[in-house]
């Protein structure tokens, strides 16, 4: 699997190019003690290691192209304190590289050396061009591994031009294969089981946190994580978007907007769905809800391959539109803005908000979240209803559809 996805990256190269991706460290956060460390993505994508300072070259010449894998080698001393880490052998199990071609990461810099000199030169040819994992820059950007071996490059090899694979990357990454969608399955599970628990213990006089702590407690029983910080939002509190607090009481009659997902073998889940305090909604609620719902509903069917996000988004608008409309909300179309402001879905992966090229077509393959909703601060009601969708031309697949939705559903679930 990770060979056949290197070789896909490189079918897009000219030859007489190395590309270097690197996995990354857990950043410093006082003293001795490191944030939990979190893999490269497009590290992660072509090899399957999960480890730090590890990196993976990728040369390709006129004839023959190679991987090559650099990790640590084993320190007795370290292992007895975190672990030996992996093995020559064993990295080369998982990332399927030659037991061979990978090296000590000491080496790295040796090597790549060695590749750009006139003596290799009958290997690869004389390298042109070298690709980092380099995102585009912006005041938010972090000082990753693939930033500072960009300005070491610069200034040992000037003749050679460094460039970005970045969106190479992302339209591989696009294109969910069987096992990728395999994982967010298995992530859905334990997110509707999650879910599911919360539902069971939901009751008016109860915070926030303790909903929360009541879907954590599910994902530490399977060993996973959560995909992204939840979001339990009682009330009037479902109508701030990224509301992360989660420390308010919830009180009788309200809705509770629960935006959340699971992260399994860094797949990632994404999931938003609304419950009543006291298990039933009201005439009011449950009018908002099936507008929003319905979008949801429509919004599934209408995505297909070869539309672009900015149809879908205008489409989804269109009908929260004039739903918002039937409620009574609005007069004007333009008045929507005040109940929704976001788009209607992202893409989906080994990111929450994946990698992709929002401004193509959607490819056939590619996995989206729908997630309509409706937020009216004045009446203390916010919903958005979420699932995730792999679009294919000859039907979508709801991999999703197990984690009930409908109103009557939901009630009869919390009346057990």
């Amino acid at each position: 699997m990770y060979k056949e996805r290197r070789l896909a990256y490189l079918e897009n190269l000219a030859p007489r190019t190395l590309s270097l991706f690197f996995s990354g460290s857990a950043p410093q956060k006082s003293s001795d003690q490191h944030y939990l460390f979190s893999v490269n993505r497009n590290f992660f994508y072509l090899t399957g290691i999960d480890q730090q300072n590890v990196c993976l070259l990728l040369a390709k010449g006129e004839t023959e192209s190679k991987a090559y894998l650099f990790i640590e080698t084993v320190d007795p001393i370290k292992a007895l304190w975190d672990g030996a880490g992996y093995t020559f052998g064993e990295a080369s199990d998982i990332s399927e590289i030659e037991v061979t071609d990978i090296k000590d990461i000491a080496t790295l810099d040796t090597f790549i050396a060695q590749l750009l000199s006139t003596s290799r030169r009958a290997l690869f040819g004389f390298i042109e061009t070298i690709y980092l994992d380099l995102e585009r820059l912006n005041e938010h950007t972090a000082d990753t591994k693939g930033i500072s071996y960009a300005s070491y490059l610069k200034t040992l090899y000037p003749h050679v031009l460094l460039k970005t694979n970045q969106m190479m990357l992302a339209e591989l990454r696009t294109v969910k294969d069987d096992y990728e969608i395999t994982q967010v399955k298995k992530a859905l599970s334990i997110t509707k089981e999650g879910l599911n628990e919360i539902m069971t213990h939901m009751a008016p006089g109860k915070f926030e946190y303790q909903l929360q702590a009541e879907f954590n407690y599910v994902l530490n029983m399977h060993r996973t994580s959560p995909s992204f910080d939840t979001i339990a939002a009682g009330g009037k509190n479902a109508t701030t978007l990224h509301y992360i607090d989660n420390d308010s009481k919830i009180n009788d009659g309200d809705l509770v907007l629960f935006d959340l997902g699971v992260e399994l073998n860094h797949y990632c889940s994404d999931i938003t769905r609304v419950y009543p305090a006291n298990g039933k909604f009201n005439p009011r609620q449950k009018e908002v809800y099936e507008v929003v719902l319905d979008v949801n509903k429509k919004a599934i069917e209408f995505l297909k391959p070869g539309i672009t996000l900015k149809e879908y988004n205008e489409y989804g608008k269109k009908l929260l539109t004039e739903g918002a409309k039937k409620l009574g909300l609005i007069r004007e179309d333009d008045e929507i803005n005040k109940y929704y402001y976001h788009s209607l879905g992202h893409y989906l992966g080994l990111d929450v908000h994946d990698v992709g090229n929002y401004s193509k077509p959607i490819p056939e393959g590619a996995l989206i979240t729908v997630e309509p909703g409706l937020y009216i601060a004045e009446e203390g009601i916010g919903i958005r209803i979420e699932d995730d969708i792999v679009v294919k031309k000859s039907g979508n697949i709801n991999l999703s559809k197990d984690i009930i939705k409908e109103v009557s559903d939901i009630e009869a679930f919390m009346k057990k």
